[in-house]
């Protein structure tokens, strides 16, 4: 099943666990003090040798009438925030602030999964991972990364597949 590294076990593992979904743990090191910025998704595809296609980045949103939305989006792209409004059916949306991160999901900036969050929000995914083998999402913890089939991704996390690259 899971490829243990470091015996980490996340509650994102723990979930995937549960539903009888297979991944790997990937680790790297992180000390946490580098700064989260346009390109950190890329520089963790660099760390692991893996290709950055693969590596889907984890984006909180709240919508204009105070719905948190979770997107996942490939490190190679940035999100179109319209066709990110289209998915969630709302006027105006926005990332939320990281130091809101931790209260709304249990976990902080660079280490938020999209598996097991405090609550389920609704969750939208690129609909160009499922040309992927696997993806690679964080693992509830800077570092960390966990591959798994991309259909297993969606399922995870009830997630719709929709068009959200720029």
């Amino acid at each position: 099943m899971a490829k243990e590294a470091k015996q980490i076990k996340t509650n994102a593992m723990r979930i995937l666990d549960g539903l009888g979904i297979p991944y790997e743990v990937f680790t790297y090191d992180d000390d946490g003090e580098h700064e989260l910025s346009r390109g950190a998704a890329n520089d963790t595809a660099a760390k692991l040798g893996i290709d950055p296609e693969t590596v889907y980045k984890t984006i909180v949103m709240r919508t204009d009438t105070k719905e948190i939305c979770v997107f996942c989006q490939s490190a190679v792209n940035e999100i179109n925030l319209k066709k990110a409004r289209n998915a969630a059916g709302c006027k105006e949306i926005g990332p939320v602030k990281p130091e809101e991160l931790m209260a709304l999901t249990g976990y902080i900036r660079g280490g938020c999964s999209p598996i097991g969050m405090k609550r389920q929000f609704r969750t939208f995914i690129d609909e160009m991972a499922q040309l992927c083998d696997k993806v690679h999402i964080s693992g509830g913890q800077r570092g960390v990364q966990i591959a798994l089939n991309p259909m297993d991704l969606v399922k995870a996390t009830d997630a719709v597949l929709v068009d959200l690259a720029l």
